[in-house]
């Protein structure tokens, strides 16, 4: 009865919270994981979370504190992570022939019920097999990139890691610099850059561009979705004008060393793994102020629904744009492609972006009374610091200006719950909160009154 009795966003939180608590003990539990001394609970916490959570945040250096298996099992995590617990047992049951019950439907589903032609088994058999496919290929050539640099054996490991990692906009890396000892490797990083946008774009729109990509020679083509459309577009221009931003203010700074076509593609990377992908060619605590700026912005517009990065999401953030256009063209709705957007789902991206704001501002302010001070970057401020750090947790995004591994006890915790808060979804997480409210017969609402704003 009492299974029967949560919601969809009770189960969806509860599983991630789940895999959490058994990632911890695992990290506690089982041998071989460290190469020295094993981790204590909260940074076996920590790190789970970031690892389920897809940040990549971290508060001891993977590639030196763990061991091979060690890393395995943060890998693992992640895969679970990314993927998600209920997209894992979606599949399984349909394997074994059994009819998904709706509580299932509605959470494989995901977002498949912004477009009709797109069947939820379908979608969740598609989000197994692209995935895998993707770090296949993915892995096979940073393989054939890593062998020159180390032997057939050792780049095998790197490669599997980081594929995975790159398309579940995780950000770990078995380096301790992350990639910055590859900025003069640009097809590793285009292929590295190709996994994050692949993994950030959401698998409802990899799905209808699959269809669409199918029917395009046919006289009934199929028709993109306005959701797909929105999340095409905005990802284009956020990569373009982040391209042309970011390779500005570090021309003559962190890429100054490098020649123009190696600042271009470093550039273009700075752009894209903002959005929560976590990997890094650039040390984030010697750039330009302007751009730590831009980048928080870039964290928190995030990938796009449905897909293995965090954020508000890149509709959510065109559905706000087009909201404040709409009204400054004096229009009583919002309209994209022929299209008016339902006025409950701007009503949606609205109170998202409240939450969300509301929840990263909390974790700041508690940052500013527990660490405020400490393990600061001596070329940034304390606020400019944590600021970073909020959001890149927040945002499962995993960059820092290196203050992640001086946080307090509580600055930990504390950036735990982001992490968690940020992969779940905010709203998703605030209806797992929610009671249920009681049904008052025969419909009732208060009289209107109207308020001052402005």
């Amino acid at each position: 009865m009492w299974w029967r009795s949560l919601t969809p966003p009770q189960l969806f939180v509860g599983s991630f919270l789940a895999l959490i608590l058994l990632g911890t003990v695992g990290f506690k539990t089982l041998p071989g994981l460290y190469a020295g001394p094993p981790l204590n609970w909260v940074d076996a916490l920590f790190t789970t979370t970031s690892a389920v959570c897809v940040t990549g945040l971290i508060v001891v250096d993977t590639a030196e504190y763990f061991t091979t298996w060690g890393q395995a099992y943060i890998l693992l995590l992640i895969q679970l992570g990314g993927l998600g617990i209920i997209s894992f047992t979606s599949v399984i049951i349909a394997a074994l022939g059994q009819r998904l019950s709706l509580r299932q439907e509605m959470l494989a589903g995901g977002e498949s019920s912004v477009v009709s032609d797109i069947d939820y088994r379908a979608l969740t058999w598609a989000i197994v097999r692209f995935t895998f496919a993707a770090e296949v290929i993915g892995g096979v050539l940073l393989y054939v990139f890593w062998v020159p640099r180390f032997g057939w054996g050792g780049a095998a490991w790197h490669a599997v890691f980081h594929t995975v990692s790159a398309f579940c906009n995780a950000g770990f890396s078995t380096f301790t610099t992350s990639l910055a000892a590859f900025q003069s490797n640009l097809p590793l990083l285009c292929v590295v850059m190709t996994l994050i946008v692949l993994g950030g774009l959401g698998f409802l729109t990899l799905e209808e561009l699959t269809l669409w990509r199918r029917n395009r020679k046919k006289e009934d083509r199929f028709r993109l979705s306005v959701h797909s459309q929105i999340v095409l577009g905005t990802t284009a221009f956020l990569i373009v004008g982040g391209w042309i931003a970011f390779t500005t203010f570090e021309w003559q700074n962190t890429l100054a060393g490098l020649s123009v076509g190696e600042r271009l593609v470093n550039g273009l990377f700075a752009s894209i793994t903002p959005r929560t992908a976590g990997f890094n060619t650039i040390d984030y605590a010697q750039v330009e102020t302007e751009t730590n700026f831009l980048t928080i912005v870039f964290m928190m517009i995030g990938g796009s629904p449905g897909s293995t990065a965090g954020g508000i999401k890149t509709t959510t953030f065109a559905l706000l744009g087009l909201l404040a256009w709409s009204r400054l063209q004096g229009k009583p709705t919002t309209s994209i492609s022929g299209r008016t957007i339902p006025e409950g789902t701007i009503q949606k991206a609205m109170s998202l972006f409240v939450v969300a704001f509301g929840i990263v501002t909390a974790g700041l302010f508690f940052f500013s009374v527990t660490e405020f001070g400490d393990g600061v970057a001596a070329s940034a401020s304390p606020f400019l610091t944590y600021m970073f750090e909020a959001f890149s947790a927040f945002n499962t995004v995993g960059l820092s200006m290196g203050a992640t591994g001086d946080l307090t006890t509580p600055g930990r915790l504390c950036t735990v719950v982001l992490m968690f808060i940020g992969r779940v979804g905010t709203l998703t997480f605030v209806a797992a909160m929610a009671r249920t409210p009681r049904r008052i017969k025969g419909g009732f609402r208060y009289a209107y009154e109207d308020v001052s704003i402005g």
